[in-house]
């Protein structure tokens, strides 16, 4: 979620909270990059809890036992943690407050009746088989550099992985075009994925009927 908060301030976006499994930070007017990086410290060095971070920012609220989901308005959700972390009365909070796009970074956060809450009311959702598999994707650059003898450098690994990001994005869409129901991504992901395993199997001449 830190390295996610990063990307969306690089790219011009406003982060208005963090948290983990003790409570959420809220920063009204939104976290710079700074104040990020002192949660990733916190975070990875210190091991401590994000409460913690109101030691370093007196403009931090902070709620103790709580989710994000809901504590302000918002137009962005980025649930990066663990499975089923936004539930059926999360989703509701996140709707009163403005949801318009949902993008999981994290392995099956959502469960599948908030989901449905979601889409019915026109929220962008990008499942996380599409959105969350930048992990796979540098695991993958990773063992090129190691088998290549290469060491890239940040940078040139984060254009890769956007390179990579984007692909996933214009296939999925594409997809969902073609079946009728453009901007579905869980439909364009869910077809995609498929499309690319059966034709791997059916080249490698093994087949199912």
């Amino acid at each position: 979620a830190t390295y996610a908060a990063l990307k969306v301030i690089e790219l011009g976006g406003t982060v208005l909270t963090m948290s983990d499994s003790s409570g959420v930070v809220l920063e009204e007017d939104g976290f710079t990059k700074e104040q990020v990086e002192h949660v990733i410290h916190l975070k990875t060095v210190k091991r401590a809890r994000i409460k913690e971070y109101t030691e370093f920012s007196k403009s931090a609220k902070y709620t103790a036992d709580a989710k994000p989901w809901g504590i302000t308005k918002a137009e962005i959700a980025l649930p990066c943690a663990t499975q089923n972390e936004i539930e059926e009365e999360d989703m509701k909070k996140l709707l009163d407050k403005g949801l318009k796009l949902l993008s999981e970074g994290a392995n099956m956060p959502t469960v599948t009746k908030a989901i449905h809450m979601a889409k019915e009311k026109d929220v962008t959702f990008i499942p996380a088989k599409a959105a969350n598999a930048g992990g796979v994707a540098v695991s993958g650059l990773e063992m090129t550099q190691n088998s290549e003898r290469y060491q890239w450098e940040f940078d040139e690994v984060d254009d890769k992985l956007q390179s990579i990001m984007k692909e996933i994005h214009d296939e999925s869409l594409k997809i969902s075009e073609e079946l009728g129901h453009k901007g579905d991504y869980q439909l364009g992901a869910n077809a995609a994925g498929f499309k690319k395993v059966a034709d791997a199997m059916l080249a490698q001449g093994q087949a199912f009927c």
